[in-house]
């Protein structure tokens, strides 16, 4: 059996090993929980860069002492439109479940409200914090950073993150319109995919170590560097991401992350900023709702049926309760190894 030939895991196979690797590695069961969620999550609506392909990276931060698997985070309301958690050099998923109730209330008490994360240690996608928002009824966004991969626009050394944004829209009691999106032309899990399954990936997504342009993603992993999407746009978007979740909440920027990191595998310290807007306050009563979604009617009416954000996952999460999710036996091997 080759390394990439799938094996076949339910949704709920995915969430105890995943839980079992975190704890076997010295997570205790509120943080192996949590970060199990995510994984699962990420499992079942497709976004396999972002599911159990991680977890290895998750052991690896707990094992070399860089991750405390058992840090407990800490609220704090420090100003009245503003939360802030520290999660106590622990994974985010935690820190998130743990700020969440919190900036929800102040969001519809003050009809704007933002949640500050610090000392956490990101891993996932966006989308999976921005949706619980959306479905409690507010518009969010959210944006945070990671190490230097990324060359801004007209340079060849690496000094952004790919530094995601996420952004989720409440639709009534229809599923919400959520997007994420590195700023990055590639997400880099999506090109550790790639050279892991020996593809190439597309043009504009990197540079190879003598700065020329390349779609081999290995290429660009070892001594290439990622590029902004759309050049200069995603580039002042991927610095405008390292001023709000580093310079704005006293984290670390990406190329501070970088210094301090113990390189084994696992995500590093950073932050991440979250805002939340409740539509009902900013004077257009209840008719946002139905406003909006005239909006999208018209969208989805338009030549070439353009697909809603969120539409492939949301068809990906209906079938994987009763298919399954697969991946590479070389990786369910892994994880068995580590899970004993």
């Amino acid at each position: 059996m080759s390394g990439n030939e799938p094996f076949r895991l339910s949704l709920a196979e995915v969430d105890a090993l995943t839980r079992r690797c975190l704890m076997v590695c010295g997570a205790d069961e509120a943080n192996a929980a949590a970060v199990a969620r995510t994984v699962t999550s990420a499992e079942r609506d497709g976004a396999v860069s972002h599911g159990l392909f991680r977890l290895p990276g998750y052991c690896a931060s707990l094992k070399s002492g860089k991750v405390d698997g058992k840090a407990r985070p800490m609220v704090e309301q420090i100003a009245p439109g503003v939360i802030r958690v520290d999660g106590r050099n622990g994974f985010a998923p935690l820190a998130l479940e743990t700020g969440r109730v919190p900036l929800v209330a102040c969001a519809r008490t003050q009809g704007i409200a933002a949640l500050a994360l610090v000392r956490i240690h990101h891993f996932s996608a966006l989308w999976a914090e921005i949706e619980p928002l959306a479905c409690a009824g507010l518009a969010a966004m959210a944006c945070t950073a990671y190490k230097p991969v990324v060359a801004p626009a007209g340079a060849r050394e690496a000094f952004f993150g790919t530094n995601p944004l996420a952004f989720g829209w409440p639709r009534g009691d229809q599923p919400p319109l959520v997007f994420d999106m590195a700023t990055a032309a590639m997400a880099r899990g999506e090109i550790q995919v790639a050279a892991r399954d020996g593809h190439n990936v597309a043009e504009g997504a990197g540079l190879d170590g003598d700065g020329n342009p390349t779609t081999d993603p290995q290429a660009i992993l070892e001594g290439g560097v990622q590029l902004p999407f759309g050049g200069y746009k995603g580039s002042a978007i991927a610095l405008m991401v390292e001023l709000l979740c580093a310079g704005l909440i006293g984290e670390w920027f990406s190329f501070e992350a970088a210094e301090r990191d113990r390189e084994d595998g696992g995500p590093p310290q950073g932050g991440e900023l979250i805002l939340a807007l409740d539509p009902n306050a900013f004077g257009n009563g209840a008719g946002w709702l139905a406003h909006c979604e005239g909006f999208f009617a018209r969208f989805e009416a338009l030549e070439g049926s353009p697909r809603l954000p969120a539409t492939r996952r949301y068809a990906n999460r209906a079938e994987t309760p009763s298919t399954g999710v697969t991946i590479p036996a070389a990786l369910h091997q892994e994880l068995k190894t580590i899970a004993a």
